[in-house]
């Protein structure tokens, strides 16, 4: 092997080790986990609406996001919502997105009275990669779940401020 050849296949040795660090790092940070920065401190009143959701462990902060995505079809049976709870500001949409786990999944919004109008509702999807949007208008919680698999815990919520 020539000194030039043991150069070259250094440098790509160090060039893949290079790429490899920076996607594992940015695995870390976009894998749709939230870690304790990104919870609120201040817990909206859910009413009890996640007493049988195995995946809530508080409301992640997305606030200053003009969009953000929830994962739909998640966990070991792919019947969870991730991450169950955000927080957004007032006109951020909030695009669920299919993983393809889980069979079909769909999201609809639980009023909160009987006088309250579904806000929104999506068909039934469950091809991965496939979305439901919805822009947020007005300041509440809105909690929501996938109808197939609501018995399951399949809930979720989103609060909005402005």
């Amino acid at each position: 092997m020539t000194m030039k050849q043991a150069k070259f296949d250094r440098r790509t040795v160090l060039r893949a080790i290079g790429v490899a660090v920076v996607v594992g790092a940015a695995g870390c940070l976009g894998n749709g986990e939230s870690n304790d920065e990104d919870m609120v401190e201040d817990e909206p009143d859910y009413d009890g609406w996640f007493h049988d959701v195995d995946n809530y462990e508080g409301t992640v902060d997305l606030r200053g996001e003009d969009e953000v995505t929830v994962r739909v079809g998640t966990g070991e049976q792919g019947v969870q919502f991730d991450p169950s709870a955000i927080l957004v500001n007032h006109l951020t949409t909030v695009v669920w997105e299919w993983t393809g786990e889980g069979g079909q999944h769909n999201v609809v919004h639980e009023p909160e009275t009987d006088d309250e109008d579904y806000e929104f509702e999506s068909e039934l999807l469950g091809e991965e990669g496939e979305i439901y949007e919805y822009t947020f208008n007005h300041e509440q919680v809105y909690r929501y779940y996938c109808e197939p698999h609501r018995d399951l815990g399949m809930k979720g919520a989103v609060t909005v401020e402005h």
